[in-house]
């Protein structure tokens, strides 16, 4: 006889509710939207970032007391993304759901890109994704299974002049996603990344106030639909538009 998830009987409720997350680059943007619908659906929520002003201001909110506890960590730094993975299980008592969100943007050409960018794009987007996966899989597989879902971009399908070394790290977290979920689906740990278009955060120091640009709430949205889509599944890539970009 099949069990509940191995026939996608679950309810999309008992799907996230009670999960522990982490979630990288969480106290602003795509990250903290993130944080916020995992909470709203019942999970608890772990979230990373560099600036401790914004991670007191993300984990104090009134609504999600209780349920998000903030860590200082920079991703680049394997001992940091450890340390996080460990605070998620110390704090509530596992992990079940890692979302690679923390990200870094440098926009500009690589004859005036400082190494020291490029390293910090690398570093964040890509070794940073690695890093913490390697803390977190044990975890997962003690859990029985799991999700990891990378934030990458459509820029990493589609270069653009200025931007090589932030193409590059996508196009590489693409790559690396789809490596990892494929040795990773017999533990019952699904992979899948979203690669969203323009997202209205000021990220990388874009204009953050078209309308027509996506909002950090529909990330969160197919980081959630996500989640809730029955074990038998696994939509292993999300490309995300916006419905309306300026014609050309």
């Amino acid at each position: 006889m099949a069990t509940p998830s191995q026939s996608g009987g679950n309810k999309p409720e008992q799907m996230i509710a009670g999960k522990v997350a982490l979630v990288t680059g969480g106290s602003k943007g795509i990250g903290l939207a993130v944080a916020h619908a995992l909470t709203a659906a019942g999970a608890n929520v772990v979230i990373t970032g560099r600036n401790q002003a914004a991670l007191d201001a993300a984990g104090q909110s009134p609504v999600t007391a209780g349920k998000i506890h903030a860590v200082r960590a920079d991703v680049q730094q394997p001992e940091d993304a450890a340390r996080a993975v460990d605070e998620a299980v110390k704090t509530f008592g596992g992990l079940d759901v890692l979302v690679n969100n923390a990200g870094v943007a440098v926009f500009t050409p690589v004859a005036d890109m400082t190494i020291a960018d490029w390293q910090s794009v690398i570093g964040t987007n890509l070794s940073g994704v690695f890093y913490c996966c390697h803390a977190a899989l044990p975890q997962l597989r003690s859990r029985g299974g799991g999700w990891i879902i990378n934030i990458s971009s459509l820029a990493g399908r589609n270069p653009f002049q200025g931007g090589a070394a932030y193409c590059a790290s996508k196009a590489g977290l693409n790559a690396f996603s789809e490596a990892l979920m494929q040795e990773v689906r017999y533990d019952d740990i699904r992979v899948s990344y979203i690669m969203p278009g323009s997202v209205a955060t000021g990220f990388g120091g874009s204009s953050s106030e078209a309308e027509w640009k996506l909002s950090p709430e529909d990330v969160a949205r197919a980081v959630v639909d996500l989640l809730e889509n029955p074990a038998r599944s696994l939509p292993s890539r999300i490309e995300l538009r916006p419905s309306r970009p300026p014609k050309k």
